[in-house]
């Protein structure tokens, strides 16, 4: 059942959602996509869920898609009579439009859906974060990671690629030239080289990691949900958007903010001399 390879609990106005299947190392199958879907739309349609932590049961974070998986998708291209072009560009091109195959679709399906959430998310990585288990990790907007925790792109290994988004998001993060040497190598990057990088924001103990992106997420918990979920915005759009487009573009969104519940609450404490109790509204 897809409830039990994803566990949930609630604090401080945070859903902290676990991916758990320790057979496998949290790898991605349909049961898992189908809770963590389920999990995302509870986080979505509650106001009172304000952040979305993101780990996985000891001892990985993601190991990526399950290959058992692999293997059928292999044998029905087969059975298809599907062949590896001499030239992989024009291959790819002349078969953009067709269908996806659908299982291989569930792990991009999952980091699309993570990455465009308007709420904060934090990925808490606790462990091996593999392939498409490393991509569900780039979607969210923080990553803090344990000592122990291992990140790798490790599709070309598999005679793949990272169809999970990560050719989008790692060069925005790490630039052109890490981002290609990780996914020509698929080599490992231990947490502190993932801080070096840029990959993660910060690397605590191992045993100090659910604590620390806990109460990180709280803190986020209590500001401004409406103002953050435009700022998440912002920062979205800038990367296609010239300086003067993404001025025009906050005039916008601080004109929305200044609607808010929560700034007229900002306004208020501060002239009251106290801390704002903000709603998200």
């Amino acid at each position: 059942m897809p409830d039990e390879h994803v566990k949930t609990d609630i604090r401080d106005g945070v859903l902290i959602v676990t991916l758990h299947d320790p057979t496998s190392r949290n790898a991605i199958d349909a049961d898992m996509a189908a809770g963590f879907f389920d999990a995302l739309d509870r986080f979505e349609d509650e106001p009172e869920l304000r952040v979305l932590l993101l780990t996985g049961t000891e001892p990985s974070f993601c190991s990526g898609a399950n290959v058992r998986g692999f293997n059928r998708s292999i044998e029905a291209r087969d059975a298809r009579g599907d062949l590896a072009a001499s030239r992989p560009w024009g291959s790819m091109e002349a078969r953009y439009a067709k269908q996806f195959d659908p299982e291989s679709s569930r792990a991009p399906e999952m980091v699309l859906r993570l990455q465009e959430l308007q709420k904060p998310t934090i990925a808490a990585v606790n462990g091996h974060a593999i392939g498409a288990g490393m991509g569900l990790a780039l979607a969210c907007d923080i990553r803090i990671a344990a000592e122990k925790a291992i990140f790798s792109e490790a599709f070309a290994r598999m005679g793949l690629i990272p169809a999970d988004g990560s050719c989008w998001n790692l060069p925005r993060l790490i630039g052109v030239s890490n981002t290609l040497l990780l996914q020509y190598t698929g080599d490992r990057v231990t947490g502190a080289e993932a801080l070096q990088l840029g990959l993660v924001s910060k690397v605590t103990p191992d045993d100090e990691l659910m604590t620390e992106s806990l109460a990180l997420a709280a803190r986020i918990a209590e500001g401004a949900t409406r103002s953050q979920s435009l700022i998440k915005y912002l920062v979205r759009q800038s990367t296609d958007q010239s300086f003067r487009e993404h001025l025009d573009l906050a005039h916008v969104a601080q004109d929305q903010a200044r609607s808010t519940e929560d700034h007229r609450e900002a306004v208020q404490a501060f002239l009251e001399k106290r801390p704002p109790v903000f709603k998200g509204r």
